[in-house]
């Protein structure tokens, strides 16, 4: 029972006994850690998507510079920003979403955004 390190029986196995534990206790840390980790993850945004257009086709500047970008998480909760271009201006609007709803009303573009979203979410 010696072997190659000429260790005893006894002292085997209060190391096997001490790696038990150590590996017990790193067990339990992770644990909490990837709880953590989950909470943080359904907080963040999961799914980004932009639609752009056209928002003053008939003004000659073209292009598609307008977007409309949703970001949310998998509740369906985040905000969706949009972005008028014409020559002259640029407006910009930020409307908050819970639970894949606006309490904003939301234009074409930006429902089509948000499906979008929620659509990549079920990949």
């Amino acid at each position: 029972m010696l072997g190659k390190n000429s260790k005893n029986l006894e002292s085997s196995i209060i190391e096997i006994y001490r790696n038990v534990k150590e590996n017990a206790k790193f067990q339990n840390e992770m644990e909490r850690y990837l709880v953590s980790v989950e909470k943080r993850l359904k907080r963040s945004s999961q799914s980004i998507e932009t639609i752009r257009f056209d928002a003053f086709s008939g003004n000659g500047s073209g292009g598609k510079q307008s977007f409309a970008t949703a970001c949310v998480n998998e509740k369906g909760d985040g905000v969706i920003i949009s972005s008028l271009n014409a020559r002259e201006r640029v407006s910009v609007f930020s409307k908050p979403v819970k639970d894949w709803q606006s309490l904003q009303e939301l234009s074409p573009e930006e429902k089509e955004a948000l499906s979008k979203a929620k659509a990549s979410l079920l990949l």
